[in-house]
């Protein structure tokens, strides 16, 4: 009897371990956590949110934490710290500085055809994110400048859009026009001639007139001091003219995102603006926003694409995997594209593409 209830308490005993074991075997690990950080404001917070969520939930095992900063000043200073700190992102979001960053960035190359599916993205923004032979960023898209109408102000002032490629004289008389059908305290455009971000318009400016700001060539500029001096005094001429705010007021709106223009601010019937913007600014007004060309661009073909922003990984990210995993679901997933649409510019995967994600605004 004694060895009966020996060998009783021994198996109760043995199915309690294998019971525990088992417990301890089934206790699921723990999630990683992947930080990524981003600027940007509005409709961008809310989309990129949604990504995320989408991304979670069918990777239960990570979770992806934004850190965002309003504009690329405060992003850059805000991951430069953590970087010198050594607690740097995990995800970071760059833009044509990505030489700068080519140092501490992760290489991508041993991940494509695994976990980053490159063979549909197109090689041009492959090359755009090569810094030193080494692939080191993915690109979101690519975006152009152009000139942004409120389309809705100007038809409330009884008046036609601007015709398509139209010259700087016929663009100047269209000004001239607008102004006296628009309401006191409202100008025909913004001052870009003195906007913060005033190298781009006045790059277009050097590309229509065939002096480049940079020569890939030469590695030099190509601006001559009299196409210079002609983008300066056409600015003159639409102060004097009231064309354009003046100094005191176009110095309150950057134009940097829509909450410091003056276009949404109703200020303006026009600006400048890059193409992925647009959705970001239609949302922030119930008047009609669209692109226009600018003046002189289809006859000289002055415009220009360029990759908007990089997606990047640290190269000293305790996640690398789960890093480039979450990129590729970013750039290539189409549901991730219908998300995102071209708030980073228009896509440059295939993938994406085909998965129809514009919106109106985009288009």
């Amino acid at each position: 009897m004694k060895k009966i209830l020996m060998i009783v308490m021994l198996l109760i005993t043995s199915i309690s371990m294998v019971s525990a074991q088992a417990v301890t075997e089934a206790k699921p690990a723990e999630p990683v956590t992947l930080r990524w950080a981003y600027w940007g404001s509005g409709v961008r917070i809310t989309i990129s949110q949604e990504a995320i969520d989408l991304f979670q939930q069918r990777n239960p095992g990570i979770l992806v934490s934004p850190e965002v900063s309003g504009g690329t000043g405060d992003h850059f200073v805000k991951v430069d710290t953590q970087l010198a700190g050594g607690n740097g992102p995990d995800i970071i979001q760059v833009g044509g500085n990505i030489p700068d960053y080519a140092a501490v960035l992760l290489p991508l190359e041993p991940y494509s055809g695994n976990l980053l599916n490159t063979a549909v993205i197109d090689p041009s923004a492959l090359a755009s994110g090569t810094i030193g032979g080494k692939l080191v960023g993915i690109s979101t898209g690519v975006n152009m400048p152009a000139l942004v109408v409120n389309k809705s102000m100007i038809e409330r002032a009884g008046l036609a859009l601007p015709k398509t490629s139209i010259t700087y004289p016929e663009f100047r008389d269209y000004l001239i026009q607008l102004k006296a059908k628009l309401p006191a305290g409202v100008y025909p455009m913004q001052d870009i001639g003195s906007l913060p971000s005033n190298s781009t318009p006045f790059g277009y400016w050097t590309r229509f007139n065939g002096t480049p700001l940079y020569n890939a060539a030469t590695k030099s500029t190509s601006v001559k001091a009299a196409d210079a001096q002609k983008y300066l005094e056409l600015f003159k001429d639409y102060r004097d003219n009231g064309l354009v705010p003046p100094p005191d007021i176009a110095a309150n709106y950057a134009e940097t995102n829509a909450d410091t223009s003056a276009l949404i601010a109703g200020k303006v019937a026009i600006s400048f603006l890059w193409t992925n913007q647009l959705g970001n600014y239609q949302a922030a007004t119930k008047d009609e926003l669209m692109f226009i060309e600018f003046p002189g661009a289809a006859a000289t073909k002055a415009l220009w694409q360029q990759p908007s922003q990089f997606y990047t990984v640290n190269k000293d990210s305790k996640h690398p995997d789960e890093a480039v995993k979450f990129i590729n679901f970013l750039v290539n997933d189409p549901d991730a594209a219908k998300i995102l649409g071209s708030n980073r510019g228009s896509s440059a995967s295939a993938t994406a593409r085909a998965s129809g994600a514009t919106s109106p605004a985009d288009q």
